[in-house]
């Protein structure tokens, strides 16, 4: 089965944050927006607080470091299904670092903290070196322009 080399996305984005007056002034709007694509639910958007944002709702500095985190995680699992590892149960609290300057900033770093529950302790070497590979094959690290960093911990699942 051939798979095809070119893959392609949509999704759709639309601002709710007009309060009557449009962006007439900086604080005279919400940044608030719904970001959809077909057959999935919706995700509420809005910016940080620190830009006049709504914390409840998912801001896209979130939203990028929970692609990363997704995507080392499945790529990680997929490594492990090939090499003969057997994940019972896979936990990450992933942190990244965005700088600003002026009105820009980027991001200079994003660490991911893998808590990986094996099987058998003859698997936990090769739990551990997979995370190489994984980290080599994501979409996502490898589409952005700054260092993704790894701590994993692997433990053994006891007989209880």
């Amino acid at each position: 089965m051939a798979f095809s080399r070119s893959h392609h996305y949509a999704v759709r984005i639309e601002w709710t944050g007009n309060l009557g007056t449009g962006t007439d002034h900086y604080r005279s709007y919400t940044r608030d927006h719904t970001v959809s694509a077909e057959g999935v639910p919706d995700i509420l958007g809005s910016s940080d607080p620190t830009f006049r944002g709504d914390r409840s709702r998912w801001n896209p500095e979130q939203l990028l470091l929970a692609a990363l985190t997704q995507c080392h995680m499945l790529s990680y699992l997929h490594h492990c299904a090939v090499n003969g590892v057997v994940v019972l149960s896979y936990a990450d609290e992933a942190e990244g670092t965005m700088e600003t300057e002026g009105n820009g900033g980027r991001f200079t770093s994003a660490l991911l903290r893998p808590r990986i529950e094996i099987a058998e302790e003859s698997m936990r070497e090769r739990a551990v070196a997979l995370h190489g590979p994984a980290s080599r094959d994501c979409f996502i690290a490898s589409s952005v322009n700054f260092p993704v960093h790894h701590e994993p911990v692997v433990t053994v699942r006891t007989a209880g």
